[in-house]
């Protein structure tokens, strides 16, 4: 399966460095290349996913909302034997710090909040668990890139 995932990824980053390359020659549809808000997250999103398909993740879960204020859960995946909620934080410019950054702690405990209710409901025995931020950020030349960041932070509950 993670040939298939890696051709797809592969495909994906050829098509960002594309609509990238359409844009060198237009500062002011760079921007526009980056695509709206909502489409900017559904993209990065998109790529989020087949990259970690491709790295050996088994994604089990996709935008799950539980209710309960705990906001919705992007990812939800198999590394190996470890259970990771990844969060995908994606950014069209570096203006404001790298996608991680907005990421507050307020947002963390909200998906702390999803992955216990996540788990209390689907997973029947405890798991090991983490939180992992898969980071899309907009490169002028490569269109969007991800970036995982492992354990990115912890269940302070």
């Amino acid at each position: 399966m993670r040939g298939w995932a890696s051709w797809i990824y592969r495909a994906l980053v050829w098509k960002e460095r594309q609509r990238a390359s359409a844009a060198q020659d237009d500062p002011a549809a760079a921007k526009k290349s980056a695509g709206s808000h909502l489409e900017t997250g559904r993209r990065g999103e998109q790529l989020a996913y087949w990259y970690l398909r491709q790295a050996g993740y088994r994604v089990i879960a996709r935008n799950q909302r539980l209710g309960g204020g705990s906001g919705e859960l992007d990812l939800i995946g198999w590394d190996g034997p470890v259970l990771a909620f990844v969060e995908v934080k994606c950014r069209t410019s570096d203006v404001a710090g790298p996608p991680e950054a907005a990421l507050k702690r307020a947002q963390q405990k909200r998906i702390i909040r999803g992955a216990h209710e996540f788990m209390r409901r689907k997973i029947k025995a405890q798991p090991n668990y983490r939180f992992d931020i898969a980071s899309v950020f907009w490169n002028q030349e490569n269109g969007f890139q991800v970036r995982l960041i492992k354990d990115a932070f912890k269940d302070r509950s």
